[in-house]
């Protein structure tokens, strides 16, 4: 198999970083050319682990900073272990992240009203900017919600009667 150069002088702009001389970030980044003859810089000391740090498995070990601010707990901690345990190009990965992120908030609540902090709910979800940019999609969103909640009553009331035999 012969390997050849393809000429792409064709596409306007093809290759207009290839020459340093010619640097169109030139004014605004002062370059040290050692982007040319690459860098040589040592591994950083890694962060030490003092929470569980849950990390891809595609990656040998953690990267060297990461934040320690909310180990997993709870049950979005296990929804979060189990995701981990999966490939990232796997929705097996992505979803139930973004479930463990739904069940957080409410684990967050509970907790709040545990230790007798009573949280605000209007301010921390920005509806007070809601209200102000959007104020259609948050009625929209205030509407859905109800009727959503209405319905849900609505159903375990009947199911109620029903088993009562009424």
């Amino acid at each position: 198999m012969e390997n050849t150069t393809k000429d792409y002088s064709h596409i306007k702009g093809w290759g207009i970083d290839a020459d340093p001389k010619n640097d169109p970030t030139y004014p605004m980044k002062n370059r040290t050319n050692g982007e040319h003859l690459g860098y040589s810089w040592e591994r950083p000391t890694l962060q030490s682990e003092t929470v569980e740090i849950l990390h891809s498995n595609e990656r040998p070990d953690v990267t060297a900073v990461f934040g320690t601010s909310t180990p997993p707990s709870g049950l979005s901690g296990m929804i979060r272990r189990m995701a981990f345990k999966k490939t990232e190009n796997d929705y097996g990965h992505w979803l139930p992240l973004i479930l463990a992120d739904r069940i957080n908030v409410v684990e967050g609540i509970i907790e709040d009203l545990r230790s007798g902090h009573v949280p605000n709910i209007f301010a921390e979800k920005g509806m007070k900017a809601e209200w102000k940019y959007n104020r259609s999609g948050l009625l929209r969103q205030i509407a859905v919600t109800a009727i959503i909640g209405y319905g849900v009553v609505a159903f375990y009331r009947a199911k109620k009667k029903r088993d009562r035999g009424y």
